[in-house]
């Protein structure tokens, strides 16, 4: 019960006042699965797309983190092939930072900060986060390019 009423209040807080470019929407009435969207962040290979999120809430939430994926491709240093994030608010200490005040919001923008703002030096995909400390005029092309293929409005 204390999840339930918690998700009820993170979302109203959301939809009530969403942060900029970030929106959330619950898949089920159990509120243990949710699409969360962030649109692509100003001055980044990202800007205008629409990224999709999955989030899937445990069944001791706040006690533990939801796991989260992109549906939608990205081209980005801490995110995989299958849509995996690499930041450490979304694992359990001692290994992550996940703290039961974080929330649904504080993970969101979380997520969308490391879209305006990659870690290279904790990499998901090395070859990427290679590219991005090397060559940034490359990665950013390719970015761009997944951003226009995979993310923008048809």
């Amino acid at each position: 019960m204390q999840k339930q009423q918690r998700l009820l209040r993170e979302i109203a807080k959301i939809t009530g006042s969403p942060p900029k470019g970030i929106s959330l929407t619950s898949k089920d009435e159990t509120l243990t699965a949710f699409e969360g969207s962030i649109i692509g962040p100003e001055n980044t290979p990202y800007y205008k797309g629409i990224f999709n999120l999955e989030i899937l809430i445990p069944e001791n939430y706040p006690f533990s983190p939801p796991s989260m994926k992109f549906l939608t491709k990205l081209y980005h240093p801490n995110i995989d092939e299958n849509g995996r994030i690499c930041l450490d608010l979304i694992k359990m200490p001692p290994k992550g930072n996940w703290k039961p005040t974080i929330g649904l919001e504080g993970l969101l923008i979380a997520v969308k900060m490391l879209l305006e703002h990659p870690n290279p030096d904790d990499p998901l995909m090395m070859e990427i986060a290679k590219e991005f400390k090397n060559d940034k005029a490359v990665f950013e092309r390719k970015a761009k390019k997944y951003t226009e293929e995979y993310a923008m409005p048809k």
